[in-house]
């Protein structure tokens, strides 16, 4: 069947990146700078494209590389929620890059530069490979690649401390990474495929044969346990102050906000595209609904006994994630959507706090305890509005994506029923009250007078990429929390053709 042009989109937005790594590699830091800003920007529009061409036609696509079909070639489908969810991560990486610009060239060495933009280009080609991708085998491929530009970003500024951070980092994801290769080697084995529709219909005629059940269960549970190292889910989640910590603004941003976000996309993949969902619901929901309510409670107590600034904001991203966890383990098409919903409202408010968090420590001579920062927002006026719109959101004050995403989270457990109802309904209450307990504290600590300390620093010199990529994140969060039931529909009608 002739493909339409824009069904070229998807290899595109995957070989284009790989091509810009390579050009940037050679050329010196302020031009990879502006290949890198550029070809974020120009994924952002063909992003939105595809979605625009998957929600007018209805219905999803496959592409297949080189015209070999399977059970031996490589496919990428596209359909609305795919097309939706690279759209949201394209923004993220084009916002983080522009809102983090001055840190960078602070922070990164000009003769670094070229390289760290390299990094950021090959991040871009992972996003897409795993957001569109049908093979098991080409998503680890990517998650490797994942990997490397992850500790590349981690490391850019060479200080001992993010090296020591970057290090950790790839040793926590290397152990993910072997985990799930020996789950999806041993899938391969008992299936013989490595694409998505023939290892779902495989796994469904070994399961009603009654063959195999437990090496079945055993590859899909290494395969979660190996995406929960690198995605940072309760208990798996150590190396995560430290890296998300460390970083530059745009590392931080992007380590939150996406990378985890795209191994969980691909763990959701695997459950209900790989006919993982009959493994799923019978062994594997009870056990991450317990690890997300733990991760929620324990991410968001550790958040609020954390001194450090920075520290803080990373030790939230834990409860964070544990949300998606929590809508994921429901098992429904409706805590799925929600947990989709709530991966877009975390990644707009989490990159602005991060963004965020780098000016008002910059308006404080650098300083990162929450003395230092005491009347930073008076300093940094953008700054301090972007983080405390971020932090409500989070929190979920109304109005903001933050609340609507509990609100889908809270009526997804309801039509749920039963015991998990009441410990979702729990859980989200005793967390919001957590939430309030470090978030808006911290939001309070940075509109304190400081009549009483040394002045700090002056205002700090205006930056208008900053401010532009937070006036968008604002808007974003606004219209998630205002104008959220279009998205949702969005995600539910990705989901119908999703499977």
């Amino acid at each position: 069947m002739r493909l339409e042009w824009w069904q070229n989109l998807p290899l595109l937005l995957i070989v284009a990146p790989l091509i810009c790594a390579v050009i940037c590699s050679v050329l010196n830091g302020r031009a990879a700078r502006r290949v890198m800003t550029g070809l974020s920007a120009a994924a952002c529009l063909l992003m939105a494209a595809l979605l625009y061409f998957t929600v007018r036609d209805s219905q999803s696509f496959v592409y297949t590389m080189g015209e070999i079909g399977a059970p031996f070639g490589n496919e990428l489908r596209v359909g609305v929620l795919e097309s939706l969810m690279g759209l949201a991560f394209s923004l993220v990486v084009f916002f983080a890059i522009l809102g983090g610009r001055t840190q960078l060239e602070r922070d990164v060495a000009p003769n670094r530069m070229h390289l760290y933009a390299a990094m950021l280009c090959l991040l871009l080609a992972a996003l897409s490979a795993m957001t569109f991708t049908n093979d098991l085998f080409t998503a680890y491929v990517f998650i490797e690649i994942t990997t490397i530009a992850a500790c590349a970003l981690i490391s850019a500024t060479g200080k001992g401390r993010t090296l020591f951070a970057a290090t950790r980092y790839m040793i926590m994801n290397l152990l993910g990474s072997g985990l799930f290769l020996l789950g999806l080697s041993m899938l391969y084995g008992l299936t013989g495929h490595l694409l998505f529709p023939q290892l779902g219909k495989s796994v469904e005629a070994l399961l009603a044969e009654g063959r195999y059940p437990g090496p079945l269960y055993l590859s899909f549970i290494l395969m979660t346990v190996g995406i929960g190292f690198k995605c940072a889910l309760w208990p798996f989640h150590t190396w995560l102050p430290n890296a998300y910590a460390s970083a530059t603004a745009t590392s931080s941003a992007l380590l939150s906000s996406v990378i985890s976000k795209i191994y969980i996309f691909l763990l959701i993949k695997i459950f209900f595209r790989a006919s993982g969902a009959q493994v799923f619901a019978r062994r594997i929901e009870d056990v991450l609904f317990g690890f997300a309510v733990v991760g929620i409670i324990l991410g968001s107590v550790n958040a609020i006994r954390e001194r450090h600034f920075s520290r803080m904001i990373a030790h939230s991203s834990v409860s964070q994630i544990g949300y998606i966890f929590l809508g994921i383990s429901l098992g429904t098409e409706a805590g799925m959507a929600a947990a989709m919903f709530h991966i877009l409202a975390h990644s707009a408010a989490k990159t602005m706090l991060f963004l965020s968090a780098n000016k008002l420590r910059a308006a404080s001579d650098g300083g990162d305890s929450f003395a230092d920062i005491r009347g930073a927002g008076f300093r940094a006026p953008a700054a301090g509005l972007a983080f405390l719109v971020g932090a409500c959101s989070l929190v979920g004050i109304p109005a903001l994506g933050g609340f609507a995403s509990k609100v889908y989270l809270a009526q997804a457990g309801i039509d749920l029923g039963g015991w998990r109802m009441i410990a979702l309904l729990a859980t989200l209450a005793v967390s919001t009250a957590l939430n309030v307990a470090y978030l808006l504290r911290t939001a309070l600590i940075l509109y304190r007078s400081d009549a009483d300390q040394p002045q700090k620093i002056s205002r700090l010199p205006h930056d208008g990429a900053f401010i532009a990529a937070m006036c968008a994140l604002m808007s974003v969060n606004l219209a998630l929390g205002l104008a959220g039931y279009p998205v949702m529909d969005l995600i539910r009608r990705g989901i119908s053709m999703f499977a």
